[in-house]
């Protein structure tokens, strides 16, 4: 690990593989005074081979590196227990492609500290680019087609509308991210629906604001190609039943959603 936190009370994670392309400048836009004066940056190298982690070396910001790739959730979950160890209050969770514009920050911190009509904060705020007044690039309809199966399958076993299930571009508070670290809680692959469903279905409250994101214009996507949308999309399905099968049969964590309720 290098770099050092001055712990503030919110933490920006960067999950980060190969992007020696497009962290120069996510990292450029995060040093705006409105956002480093009130959040860390923690950048998680996840065995990227590229000069990603010279780059951000070069930066001086806190990166935790891995030697081999562990894949993207499970690099989430790592910068959960640190956010966690850290003491912080907030986890605002950016990817390192330069899709997600650096404006979204400081919206989901201030939706994360806003009450709804009830008085009540939410835990989780998504940024989503389906919501009047986002700002997004042109989605592949094989793409598009899936977020909108995974919102019908949201809203049919939660009763929760959510436009994008699949964003990366996220805000936790501490209730939140906390329960997210903990051992079996957090899919190591691909956490999109799947996590949405786990948590609406334990009482947290889940809430969407439009976001601006950009097209990647360097680097790999993890879903390029034939074989990875497919095996995603397998693994979803797996995941989303084996997320009902603990939560709706074996009660593992009853006693949290009874709780929140």
């Amino acid at each position: 690990m290098s770099g050092h936190c001055g712990r503030k009370k919110a933490l920006i994670i960067i999950p980060a593989f190969n992007e020696e392309g497009s962290i120069p400048a996510v990292l450029d836009g995060l040093a705006d005074p409105e956002i480093s004066e009130i959040m860390d940056i923690l950048v998680l190298n996840d065995g990227s081979v590229d000069a990603t982690g010279d780059i951000v070396r070069d930066y001086g910001v806190t990166q935790i590196t891995s030697p081999y790739n562990l894949g993207y959730g499970s690099g989430l979950q790592i910068g959960y227990k640190y956010a966690v160890r850290r003491g912080y209050e907030y986890v605002i969770q950016i990817d390192a492609d330069g899709q997600h514009d650096i404006c979204n920050i400081p919206a989901l911190y201030k939706a994360l500290n806003t009450p709804d009509e009830n008085g009540e904060k939410p835990d989780i705020v998504i940024g989503s680019r389906f919501l009047e007044g986002s700002r997004c690039f042109k989605i592949p309809f094989g793409k598009r087609f899936a977020m909108k199966m995974f919102s019908v399958i949201i809203l049919i076993v939660t009763g929760k509308k959510i436009t994008d299930p699949t964003t990366g571009l996220q805000g936790l508070n501490r209730d939140a991210f906390e329960y997210y670290s903990g051992f079996n809680r957090f899919n190591a692959k691909y956490p999109d629906a799947n996590m949405l469903i786990q948590m609406l279905l334990l009482g947290y409250r889940i809430t969407e604001i439009p976001s601006v994101m950009h097209e990647r214009r360097t680097g790999v996507s993890m879903h390029k190609g034939m074989i990875k949308p497919v095996v995603y999309m397998l693994h979803m399905g797996i995941s989303i039943l084996s997320v009902l099968f603990r939560i709706k049969i074996l009660k593992i964590d009853k006693d949290k959603k009874d709780k929140r309720d």
